[in-house]
Parts: structure tokens; sequence; C-alpha cells
């Protein structure tokens, strides 16, 4: 009787096991099913700019191919409508309007060729995947596979059975050699027959900016040559110079067995690499790692849940939110070693992470505001990350690029994300550090970046910057771009004022929100458009609304139409410029039905997704079509909401109206599409528009759920009815970051036609 029930327990036992094991396996298959609606090939056509290869979430390294060099179109080393491969990198920004990076290149290859070889490739053979990517080379016997940890980049090539089996390796590779990017040195060193390190550094967007690299091979290789400067090198063990590549054999290569290369990289040192590498990748299996990818993937896509019949609008949303979580980008070691905007190595602190690739012009707007809702924690991270820099460099970075400053864009928008980070109540946060950075950069101190040879650091301290704090215009025939700062550091400057507010320091509150009233200076009565003044204070002549020249104009990329309405901070302020909401209104009428002829010779390409003068593709227009709510008019900001969602998104690869931007375009989506959207980063308000789901959940932080429930949904049902938050009908089309916070629910009931009354 004992020894039944002991073999009866030990079954039982093995029972439980058994089922546990399966409940866990169907829970991971349950969590990884959302994989199936991202395509990354998305935003990889007309002008997304994006990548397709495999890349963790915030990953350091971004693993893709590249296929194309310079030019606009190769912002992020890669085009849907190309058919070769240069090979595969191992870092790329994300939807980025400028290019740089493409650091450490491998080709595969299997025939004898006298210079770089390229790759050819149909796109059926293609495959993009969370986690995954694939091709088969037309022109070489190959097929290539790769996946990515963090910091560490696996690849696996299958060479025919017949075919020799060789390999680039190329640290001199470069994207946009045409605008600037350039190498400043190479350094490749062969430890022995299965490892090898390296260094690049290079000089582009980022000024100066170094990737060490290690490298081990799953079989032994044969040093056919090397390349240094265009000159074969003698043999030796460590190759230097400004372009260094070589070629590889892997005679010894098992007849069907695959090239299996890890590739860790450091932005400090080839032992930061390589301790990269032990910690993230101590083995050599290829489909564990793209799983814990994929898991990883899953795991963050799980931050909303959407319910609907329609799959199209599945893959167009959880793309978007795979985009959305690509930058900000880590940028340390596993050790918690980086380099600091001083170029200092420095360590980061317990719990705290240092990043890079902080699009902020584009991602203040709704990037950033999305993530403090489904990502507190990294927002707060990413605040702290922003003081931290500077802490480093003396001021608030624009857009830091691998610990550059590269000075790109408008003002100072660090400021918003700080300011709506600290209006959600989001705690972890200097709130005196905040308020101080806040100022420095708003201030006009030369002496702050005077002792640096970084043209592009001073150029954090602009003469813009000295008209505003002497309370003047900017003067548009002495500085370009003037109304596009003029209006951008007025909403800055609100934002200060705000965290100002925070502070309880009411004496800076009242200095900038004076300054945040400047807007107004650049207001022309009697055209209804904000324009360019001269020092004297006549307006700028002559005078085309439509007119556009990129970088050269009083508005950089874009027009008086498009920058008119960049006062997000006080829209009732701008509707009083008009003289109330019917006049104000019927100006904004006109913007969506005017012609959407675009004049100049030299016009911003950036201006793309066009409804009359409204230019979806570029992030001053975001705001736009929600400002009708603001003027009792909400049914034109549905229909227009509507007509942007189907028509400036898709699932096709041309399915990203314009450059993606490190994740903008695909957050104004995804809020866009769960049915609400923040006009003004900084005022935690909330205003509704279309929402295209029949449910959308949000777990919180805090064990709560936010959720939206749409009623009569469906294509044809474009207008709101009534809204209810918490069963309580809503008097208007706005809420609260509290609402959020304290779990509501939000039910919006649609209708076949407006609701004007």
């Amino acid at each position: 009787m004992k020894n039944i029930s002991y073999t009866l327990v030990i079954l039982l036992s093995l029972l439980f096991l058994t089922s546990c094991s399966q409940k866990e396996n169907v829970s991971k298959k349950q969590n990884t099913d959302i994989l199936q609606y991202v395509d990354p090939f998305i935003g990889t056509g007309f002008h997304g700019h994006t990548f397709p290869g495999p890349v963790m979430p915030y990953g350091m390294l971004q693993l893709s191919p590249d296929t194309k060099l310079n030019g606009w179109d190769a912002s992020s080393g890669y085009h849907y409508d190309d058919d070769t491969i240069y090979g595969f990198s191992h870092t790329h920004l994300s939807g980025t309007g400028i290019g740089d990076l493409g650091d450490i290149l491998l080709l595969p290859y299997t025939e004898k060729s006298s210079g770089k070889p390229i790759a050819t490739f149909d796109k059926n053979d293609e495959q993009a995947k969370v986690g995954f990517y694939s091709v088969k080379f037309n022109n070489y016997d190959v097929k290539a596979e790769l996946t990515a940890t963090n910091r560490v980049g696996m690849h696996k090539y299958q060479y025919g059975t017949d075919s020799q089996k060789k390999l680039l390796i190329d640290i001199g590779h470069i994207l946009q050699r045409t605008w600037g990017h350039s190498n400043v040195y190479n350094e490749l060193e062969i430890i022995d027959n299965k490892t090898i390190r390296g260094l690049k550094q290079s000089k582009g967007w980022a000024n100066n900016h170094k990737v060490y690299f290690y490298a081990e091979f799953s079989s032994p290789f044969k040093v056919d040559s090397v390349m240094v400067d265009k000159k074969k090198a003698s043999n030796s063990n460590i190759y230097k110079g400004k372009n260094v590549y070589a070629k590889l054999t892997f005679k010894s290569l098992e007849n069907n067995d695959p090239l299996l290369i890890k590739v860790g990289i450091s932005p400090i040192d080839t032992d930061g690499a390589q301790k990269n590498m032990k910690v993230e990748l101590d083995h050599w299996e290829f489909n564990k790692v793209r799983v814990e990818n994929e898991e990883a993937w899953a795991k963050e896509l799980q931050k909303i849940k959407i319910t609907t019949q329609n799959k199209d609008d599945l893959v167009i949303f959880y793309t978007a939110l795979y985009h959305s979580m690509i930058a900000p980008m880590i940028y340390q070691d596993v050790d918690g070693r980086y380099r600091g905007m001083d170029k200092l190595i420095r360590k980061a602190r317990d719990r705290e992470t240092n990043y890079t690739v902080y699009s902020l012009w584009d991602t203040f707007r709704a990037l950033h505001p999305l993530m403090t809702i489904i990502d507190e924690k990294k927002s707060a991270g990413w605040v702290n990350n922003l003081l931290l820099k500077y802490k480093e460099g003396g001021i608030l970075p624009m857009w830091p690029l691998a610990s550059n400053y590269t000075a790109t864009m408008v003002g100072y928008p660090a400021v918003a994300n700080i300011a709506d980070a600290l209006s959600k109540g989001i705690p972890g946060i200097d709130q005196k550090l905040a308020l101080e950075a806040s100022i420095n950069s708003a201030s006009y101190k030369p002496e702050l970046v005077a002792d640096t040879k970084n043209e592009r650091k001073k150029a954090l301290m602009p003469l813009y910057n000295k008209y505003v704090n002497e309370g003047k215009h900017i003067p548009a025939d002495k500085i370009i771009k003037s109304v596009s700062f003029g209006l951008e550091m007025a909403y800055y400057d609100w934002c200060i004022a705000e965290i100002a507010k925070l502070n309880k320091n009411d004496s800076v509150e009242k200095v900038f929100e004076k300054r945040a009233n400047n807007y107004e200076l650049y207001f022309d009565k009697v055209t209804g458009f904000m324009r360019g003044k001269n020092e004297n204070g006549s307006w700028v002549k002559p005078f085309n609304p439509k007119h556009s020249s990129h970088e050269k104009s009083q508005y950089i990329e874009g027009n008086a139409w498009q920058w008119t309405w960049f006062v997000p901070h006080d829209v009732k302020g701008l509707i009083n410029l008009y003289g109330g909401e019917k006049a104000f209104t019927t100006k904004l009428d006109t913007l969506f039905s005017t012609s959407s002829e675009i004049v100049g010779e030299t016009a911003s390409a950036d201006i793309t997704g066009l409804i009359g003068q409204y230019a979806h593709g570029n992030e001053p227009s975001h705001h736009i079509a929600y400002l009708y709510n603001y003027a009792d008019q909400p049914w034109k900001t549905q229909k227009l909401v509507d007509q942007i969602l189907k028509e400036f998104y898709s699932s096709k690869p041309d399915g990203i109206i314009g450059n993606e931007d490190c994740g903008q375009m695909s957050a104004w989506y995804i809020l866009s599409a769960m049915g609400f959207y923040q006009v003004a980063p900084g005022n935690p308000t909330y205003t509704i528009g279309r929402p295209i789901f029949d449910k959308v959940e949000i777990p919180l932080e805090n064990g709560k759920t936010f959720t939206i429930i749409t009623e009569n949904n469906s294509k044809e049902n474009k207008y709101i009815q009534e809204a209810y938050l918490n069963d309580k009908k809503m008097d208007s089309l706005f809420f609260s970051h509290k609402d959020i916070k304290n779990g509501s629910t939000l039910k919006i009931v649609m209708g076949k036609t407006p609701k004007t009354n």
C-alpha cells in the first residue's frame, strides 16, 4: 500500500508538472501571437526610412541589410525598392531624415571578387519578422539569416554545398558618404582563426562616433586579403587606416553546416564588446536568440490590447507600436559603462540606463506622451537621462546621437518632455534640477558652450535665444527659420513656466508665462498668418503662404500654412487673435480645402501627406486636426482624423506618409486610432478624436486598466454622438491624465452623421 501511494504521488506530480508546462507553453504562445501583426517592412518604402532587420526593444544594436548608401532615402540604409545588398551592418537609425551609422558590415559570398562583392536578390526571397530577417541571394549561392540581442548580432549563413564559402568584413563601410559622413580611423585585429576585434571611428551627423566590436566565428577562417586605404596590406594581425576591409574563406566548413557569427558592439572598448557578448550570448543557438527576441517584443507589445475585426488595422497598429519602441536606444555596456556627453567614460548607477537617439523635436509631440501612459518607469528614466546629459555637458541636448550634440531642429524641445512627465505626476524626477536645466537652455549664456571647439554644441546657445531674452521678435532679415523658432520657443517657454509652477517658483513662472505669449509677435491680422518680421518690425515681403525653401526661409520644413497653427499651449489665445471661433474655423477650413500646391524651387521634401496645405508627413502639423475641438466644431476633427488614419497609414511598405522619425509618426497613429490625442504636452489633458477599434485596454503600472469602448463602430460611423466617462455623460470631448491613471472606462458612441449641437 505504501508503494502504491508513493507511485500515485509521483504520477500525480508528473501530471501536474506536465499540465503546468502545457499552460506555460500556451501562455507563451498567446503572448507571441501578437507578433503576427508586426510587419517590419512597413515604412521601408516611400520616405518612411525604417529598416527591416532584427532589433530588441530600445536595443543598442540594429542588425539590418544595407541596400542604399547615399541620399535622403538611405537614411536607414535600406529602401524597399532596391534589389542589391552591400551587406549587413549592426547600427541603424529608424525613420530619420538624416543618415548616419551603418557600422561593421558583413557580407557572405561564393565567388572571387576583385573589389568588394555586392549581392542581388528578389523580393520573394526576402523575409522580415520580429527578431528575424532572411534573404537568399541571386548571384551567390547563399541564404543569410539574422537575429539579435540588445548588444550582439547573430548571423547564420547557409552556403551551397559545392560553393566557395567566403565573407567580406568591412570596417570602413559607411552610410551617407556623399553627405559628409566619413571614417576617421579603422582598426581590425585578427586574434586567432575564429576571432576578430576592432574599432570604427567616424565623423558625420555624430561628430565623433566610436564603435568597438568583437566577432566570433563557428568555423575557422583563412584570411584571403586585407585592404587598407585601397592598398593590399601585407600579412599582419593588426590593420589600421581610414578604410579597412578583409576577405575571409572558410575551407573547413562542412558542406551542410551553416556558418554562425556573433558580433558584439560597444561604445567603450573591445573588452566591453567581448563582455557584452559573453553576458548576452554565450552559446551558438540561433533559434534560441530569435525566440528570446520575440518574447521580449511580445511583452512590450502587450502594453496595449486591441479588439477589432479588421486584421489590417491590427497590423498597422502593432507595427506602429513596434516602431515606437525602437528609440531612444540603450547606449551603454552590460557593466554600466557609457560615454558621456563630455566624452568621459562613466558608469550608470544601479537601475539607471543611458540612452541615445532622442529625436526630441519630433517625439515630444506624441511618442513621449504615449509612453507616459504605457511605461511610466521608462518615461522617468528618459527625463532623468536628459538631465544627466545636462549635468555632463552643461546644457540640455536637442538631438543627441552617440554622445554627440547634433543641434538638429528647433529650440530646446527637451523641456517639453520634462514638463509633460512632471505634469502627470510621474515620480522619481528631480524637479529643481529640471527647472535649472530648462532655464539654462532658454537663457542666452554663450559662456556655457564657449569652452568647446564643437560648433554643434555652440549652436545650442543661438542668437535666437538672445532676442527672446531681450523681449524682442526674432528678425527674419538677420536669422533664418525665425518664425519656426519664435513659435516653438514660445511653447517651450510655457513648458518652463509649468515646471516653475510645480516648483512653486512664482517669479520664474511669471517671466516664462510672459515669454509664452511671444507667438503673438509673429501674427499678421491682415493675412491671418504667422509671418517673418524684419528687425525694424516690418513684415518680410514678398509673402506667399504656400512658399517653402528648405533650410533657407522663415519656416523650417514647411510654410506659413503649416506653421501658423503652432500655438498648442494657448489655442484659445490663437482663436482670439482671429477675432473668435467663427473666423478661426473659417481659416482652419481653408487650410484643409485650399490647393495642395507647394511653391518654391527648393521646397522641403518633408512636406508630404497633404490635405489642402495640411502636411501630415511632418510633425508641425500633427496637432492641427484636433483644433476644431477647441472651437466647438468637433465633428470636423472626427472627419479629418478618420481620413488621415485611412489614407496616410497602411500595411504596405509605403504605409507611412513621411519620415517615421523615431516613432513619432507611429505614435500619432497609436493615440489617434485609440481615440484621443494630447495637443500640448505639459498640459495633462487629452481630447477625443475618432476611435477605430471596438475596444482598447491599457494595463497600467498601478495595477488598474484604462479601457476605451466604442459602440456602433464601423467605417461609416465616423462621428461621435455621445461620450461617457465611467458611465457619466461627458459635457466636452476632453479628459485628464488622472482619468487614465484611475483606471477609468471611456465609452464612445458613434454614428453616421455629424453631431453639430
